[in-house]
């Protein structure tokens, strides 16, 4: 399944010449791509799906979207298994430097 979810950016940086954000969604952190709402800036919220924001959001509407999406587990879908088996496996000895 692939949402568009809400998140709070953190911090703004250009990469390559790109406009990328830091956002936090939830707890999880995210590298996304600002392009498509240039003006955002840090503190606000974002709808972000595929890795790009696509809008902007209020707070409320943002954590009112987080607290549903969480009680139906749709963030742990969303962001929980793969990321933390990843993790778990990038720190094991097979899995260091991939």
């Amino acid at each position: 399944m692939c949402l568009a979810v809400p998140g709070r950016v953190l911090s703004t940086a250009e990469v390559d010449g790109t406009l990328m954000a830091q956002v936090d969604f939830g707890g999880v952190r995210k590298e996304v791509c600002l392009q498509y709402v240039p003006d955002v800036t840090i503190g606000e919220y974002v709808v972000v799906h595929v890795g790009f924001a696509i809008q902007r959001l209020d707070e409320r509407s943002a954590q009112d979207t987080l607290a549903n999406f969480e009680r139906l587990g749709i963030l742990a879908e969303e962001f929980g298994d793969g990321f933390e088996l990843a993790a778990k496996h990038k720190e094991t000895p097979e899995g260091a430097g991939r």
